[in-house]
């Protein structure tokens, strides 16, 4: 199946809604902290078996970015939520590039010891946050997956933390309102429901794998990739815009 959006037109009608569709309705607060322990556990073996210069590579998923500014953004990201210090412009670009500046003078290890650290504990201060804080878990995820894909390693966005970063997703696009879609992914045994469900818009359509949904949502490009998208654009996907 060769891959391809068609944005236009009507989305196909899809089966009525099963159980299985609303997983996401119900907040796991144990789930962000679950997901960054396991992301955790594959990631930082990784970057410690890395010599320095793998950590000047580009990120393509980050434009400007190498893995070393995507590691610094997301160390200094989970020690906000850990230590609960959140300025008024905190994750705005202006704020992510200062704290990536002020991790210029540390060596590589030091920033991997402070994102072991963050992954660690940030998922209880997530947990009692009552939910505003989980997408933060869920873009710790996706850029451990742009640091993979800038290693070259297989399966960047996959792994064993995709089935929880799919019900995450879920829930996510549903608080937002996001655009509705119906996904059968050829992965998951189940249809994944995604989006509002207020009925004004039909759900578009996406048949292909869970890593690529993963890209698509995250603004990642499926570079590769074999999938369909009827009824919205990729960009229109995006929950990171």
């Amino acid at each position: 199946m060769r891959a391809f959006s068609r944005a236009g037109g009507s989305a196909p009608s899809v089966a009525p809604m099963t159980t299985a569709d609303l997983h996401d309705d119900v907040r796991d607060p144990e789930l962000p902290g679950r997901l960054l322990a396991v992301e955790r556990d594959a990631l930082i073996p990784l970057l410690r078996g890395r010599p320095d210069a793998d950590f000047a590579l580009p990120s393509a998923a980050c434009p400007g970015w190498s893995v070393r500014h995507v590691l610094a953004h997301c160390s200094a990201a989970l020690m906000r939520v850990v230590e609960n210090r959140f300025e008024k412009d905190v994750f705005s670009p202006e704020a992510n590039e200062r704290d990536i500046a002020e991790r210029a003078g540390w060596t590589n290890a030091r920033v991997v010891d402070e994102l072991e650290h963050g992954m660690t504990e940030a998922g209880t201060a997530i947990a009692v946050a009552g939910g505003p804080l989980d997408m933060i878990a869920l873009g710790e995820w996706v850029h451990a997956g742009d640091v993979r894909d800038a290693f070259g390693e297989p399966g960047a966005y996959g792994g064993d933390g995709l089935p929880d970063a799919l019900t995450l997703l879920a829930r996510v696009c549903r608080e937002r309102k996001h655009v509705p879609l119906h996904a059968d992914l050829d992965d998951v045994d189940e249809p994944l429901r995604l989006g509002d469900r207020n009925g004004e818009r039909p759900p578009a359509r996406f048949l292909g794998g869970s890593a690529t949904l993963v890209r698509l949502y995250s603004g990642r490009p499926p570079t590769g990739a074999s999938y369909e998208l009827v009824g919205v654009s990729e960009k229109e996907l995006n929950l990171f815009r």
